[in-house]
């Protein structure tokens, strides 16, 4: 054990050192995520989510870097890479909708204009109802990974995917449709 340590004390150093610096990027992404989270008023489970994002990529660098620390043959693990990613590959390309989906979550957390409890209308011929205005209005009732739950006037939930809300014109509305008795419609 000893030996060890002695033969290779410069790459348990970087290794330690790359640790070091990981734990703190994964601690500044937190807060980052955190406090933008805050100041948009989105969901704690979102923040979450965005933060789990994070570790993943933050876990994914750090292992590349200890890989190259540590001298591992660039050739065999060129071999292992693509392998992996060659099935990675297929598997993605026969699911592209999750993966552009969990990308335009993402991206709406940065970005959406629109937070749970907002009254919108998706401008798409596929879901307006011709006959009656206040079915085009939904009330957004929660955002997750893959899709946003709306709420009709009439009650219907529908799940709309994340990649949708990105493509879709969608307005804010400002004041909802108020029933007869004076209550919120939606």
């Amino acid at each position: 054990m000893e030996e060890f340590l002695i033969e290779n004390q410069k790459e348990l150093i970087w290794t330690l050192a790359t640790l070091l610096i990981v734990i703190i990027f994964r601690f500044i992404g937190k807060t980052t995520v955190q406090r933008i989270g805050r100041m948009s008023g989105i969901a704690e489970a979102r923040t979450l989510l965005i933060t789990k994002y994070v570790y993943a990529v933050l876990n994914f660098l750090a292992i590349g870097a200890v890989t190259f620390i540590w001298g591992v043959n660039f050739q065999d693990l060129g071999l292992l890479f693509s392998s992996v990613f060659a099935v990675i590959g297929v598997a993605l390309f026969a699911q592209w909708s999750i993966l552009s989906n969990v990308t335009a979550g993402v991206i709406l957390f940065f970005s959406f204009p629109f937070k749970i409890g907002d009254y919108i209308r998706i401008l798409d011929k596929e879901i307006m109802d011709e006959q009656d205005e206040n079915e085009n209005i939904f009330i957004i009732e929660d955002i997750k990974a893959f899709h946003v739950h709306l709420r009709r006037h009439s009650g219907e939930l529908i799940t709309y995917p994340n990649n949708m809300m990105l493509q879709k014109a969608i307005a804010l509305i400002e004041t909802p449709i108020k029933s007869d008795d004076g209550s919120d419609a939606i």
